[in-house]
């Protein structure tokens, strides 16, 4: 009975077409992308061996030795690849820690070994096929232990998918089950009818499947260094903590890359990553740490081990530590690289994937340290807790009224009183305490909390002052912050003077202040909302002035009324160089028609100091800290007292 051969060729041509795409698309780093390689290696070869073993069987005879050989190489190899593949759903699911016991590795490979056993013995026995002397190829009485093989591995895949399936995505638990009755079917079809060898075929196309679907979407490559990405380093970190894998991160930031970047361009920055890539792998590598590694851009580089290379982890961040000092030559350049090397453990330092993220993050942020560092002796629970938790911790203060308005007030030198005053908004939450604003206002600019926050201020602002308490107090206005995020919304301006309408309250009863940072924004929404706020009669502060790098031009054009000198001016008096450029300053500010505010005044002296200068306005911890409404009321009531 000749076997049609074409089903075979069409699976060869498959495996051509998957090995190579796999190899351009350079999907061979990696656990996961290894063990598919080697089901995609096995099966390439069982194809080969089965085209060559149909070819000779259909010749019929003079080629006994020959069939031997090649249908023995495609009985085990196709025997194999189910075992293979139980290998890569261990790998998928990062589960490899759970079969470190002797015995359950024993029976875990014992039907595969027995299989290759009775095939080594089958030309001296003939139980598992034999060839008769026409050259048919015909089955063994034994020839079932190969479906008995294949049976036992198919029930261990789907008890590990069945077990283990929380680790799995639904997308990969989908295509990855459904390759068995692919492969179930086509063996009943080959087995009741052997002229059709379909076996191969339905391999091919299940394999091809998980190729586009699985290892083309999830495994995702760094392109300059051939190493995992962020993606595929969340994904493995995240199912790791999951299953209760405990590993060692080998966590490496170049804290100078975006001036190494500007120097040497984009494709220069990606040479300079590919050489640090591959010197801490082959450093790891020469360490014998069994790792995956990962480039997460911006010049961070991950190595993750398992437990059991702990110690030589610890050798090779030395060793990365010091070599990342050297000078390191990126075409026909020398560069030095100032890295930062962090060993962390998970998950006893750290539990968690966004908080693993943010520390590795601000491991950049760190001053250079010459040696490497712990995360057990930098990361602090609570505030990384809190970094988690900051958006449900706004949505909360938003619904439940938890935010506060405090008030500081401004002192004018020339008319000896309190005029004015500042609102800073405060956060208390139940679990964290206050919250600084350092914290929730950037979080709130980037989820888009930060409208409401904004009008919540300016409400509370408008009531305060609309209040018969605010008139007993003799304030000219109030100062509000506005925000860079405040700043572009097209809004902005008609909902300042629809809240300002809705509780009577003048215009030159407020005064917006917006930071150096934002002022240097060319936005032409920002610049409309300004011009159509000071249309309406509304005056701007610049604040924190002194803090950014903006252009005086740009500055000079915009229409503020008062400029706030920051905190960092009130520790110049010591310094006979920054005295001249803090005299110049007030000089120049005063000769654009506006009034200073100083801030962060904390001793008499300072305030004696600004007030010679003929600074108009002081503001600090020397008259008050920020205060509850209640408090401020009380303490500007006092003031007048006095000052009586």
């Amino acid at each position: 009975m000749e076997k049609i051969i074409y089903f075979d060729y069409c699976a060869l041509i498959i495996m051509i077409i998957l090995l190579t795409t796999t190899y351009l698309r350079r999907m061979t780093k990696g656990q996961v992308n290894r063990c598919f390689g080697y089901i995609l290696v096995n099966h390439f070869v069982a194809c080969i061996a089965d085209v060559i073993a149909i070819s000779l069987d259909n010749m019929a005879g003079g080629h006994i030795l020959q069939q031997y050989i090649w249908h023995s190489i495609y009985l085990f190899t196709h025997a194999l690849t189910p075992a293979l593949y139980m290998m890569y759903l261990v790998a998928l699911s990062d589960t490899w820690h759970r079969y470190q016991n002797k015995l359950i590795r024993v029976l875990l490979f014992l039907p595969i070994g027995l299989c290759f056993l009775v095939l080594c013995m089958n030309g001296w026995i003939k139980k598992l096929f034999y060839i008769d002397a026409q050259g048919g190829y015909i089955r063994g009485e034994w020839f079932l232990l190969l479906y008995l093989c294949t049976g036992i591995y198919t029930i261990m895949i789907i008890e590990h998918l069945l077990r283990y399936h929380v680790l799995f995505s639904k997308r990969e638990f989908v295509f990855l089950a459904a390759v068995i009755p692919l492969q179930v079917i086509a063996l009943f079809v080959q087995f009741i009818a052997p002229q059709y060898p379909v076996e191969l075929f339905a391999m091919s196309i299940g394999l091809l499947i998980l190729s586009l679907m699985l290892q083309g979407s999830e495994q995702l490559i760094d392109p300059a260094t051939g190493i995992g990405n962020m993606k595929s380093y969340m994904k493995y970190v995240r199912r790791g903590i999951k299953n209760g894998k405990i590993v060692r991160v080998i966590l490496t930031n170049v804290s100078n890359y975006f001036g190494l970047r500007d120097m040497l361009g984009y494709s220069g920055v990606q040479d300079l990553v590919a050489v640090l890539a591959n010197e801490m792998m082959a450093i790891c590598e020469n360490e014998g740490i069994k790792a995956e590694y990962y480039y997460l851009g911006d010049g961070k580089l991950r190595c993750v081990a398992e437990q059991r290379f702990s110690a030589q982890c610890m050798e090779a961040a030395q060793k990365i530590n010091r070599h990342f000092k050297d000078d390191i030559l990126v075409n026909e350049l020398s560069v030095n690289v100032n890295a930062c090397v962090c060993i962390m453990d998970c998950p006893r330092d750290i539990d968690d994937i966004e908080s693993i993220m943010v520390f590795g993050n601000d491991l950049s942020k760190l001053k250079h340290s010459e040696g490497v560092l712990f995360a057990s002796d930098i990361y602090k629970k609570d505030h990384y807790d809190l970094m988690h938790d900051i958006d449900k911790i706004i949505e909360n203060a938003l619904s439940n009224h938890k935010f506060e308005v405090y008030y500081q007030p401004i002192y004018s030198v020339e008319e000896h009183r309190f005029n004015s005053a500042e609102a800073l908004l405060r956060l208390k939450d139940e679990t964290y305490g206050f919250v600084s604003p350092e914290i929730f206002i950037p979080a709130a600019e980037k989820s888009g909390a930060i409208h409401k926050i904004g009008n919540y201020v300016l409400e509370e602002v408008c009531q305060f002052i609309a209040s018969e308490q605010y008139k007993q107090l003799g304030l000219d206005y109030i100062e509000i912050n506005l925000s860079v995020a405040q700043c572009m919304k097209p809004q902005l301006a008609d909902d300042v003077i629809q809240i300002l309408n809705k509780y009577h309250v003048s215009v030159n009863q407020i005064n917006l202040e917006i930071t150096e940072t934002a002022a240097s924004y060319s936005q032409n929404t920002m610049m409309e909302n300004i011009e159509k706020l000071v249309q309406a009669g509304v005056s701007f502060s610049l604040d924190d002035y002194g803090t950014g790098y903006s252009n005086m031009q740009r500055i000079a054009s915009m229409p503020f009324h008062i400029v706030k000198l920051d905190k960092s001016f009130t520790n110049t008096y010591n310094d006979t160089k920054m005295m001249i450029v803090l005299e110049n300053t007030i000089r120049m500010i005063k000769d654009m028609d506006m009034k200073i505010v100083v801030e962060g005044i904390e001793t008499k002296e300072s305030m004696k100091q600004f007030s010679a200068l003929e600074c108009e306005y002081i503001q600090g911890y020397y008259y008050s800290k920020p205060i509850p409404k209640q408090e401020f009321i009380e303490f500007i009531i006092e003031e007048h007292k006095r000052g009586k």
